[in-house]
């Protein structure tokens, strides 16, 4: 595999989990109120404890995007 390749590999993977973090972050504040109220049939939680949960949640995500996605592909854009 060369590293053009892998590259490319991880560009798309970054700009892929960056529209499933925005997908998931405009469902969340465009039908909030329903997104709770399925997440209130599986399990008991108020809605502080669901908004926390889903902003830790998008935080660590957004964190993992640039750990596994953006840094090795700054890395290879250095070296190529």
């Amino acid at each position: 595999m060369s590293l053009e390749i892998l590259t490319a590999f991880f560009g798309w993977s970054a700009i892929i989990n960056y529209t499933i973090l925005l997908v998931w972050f405009l469902a969340f504040t465009l039908v909030h109120n329903w997104v709770y109220n399925i997440h209130t049939m599986w399990f008991d939680m108020t809605i502080e404890k669901f908004d926390y949960t889903h902003y830790i949640s998008m935080a660590f995500f957004k964190l993992l995007i640039f750990v596994f996605n953006i840094t090795p592909y700054l890395v290879l854009k250095f070296i190529v």
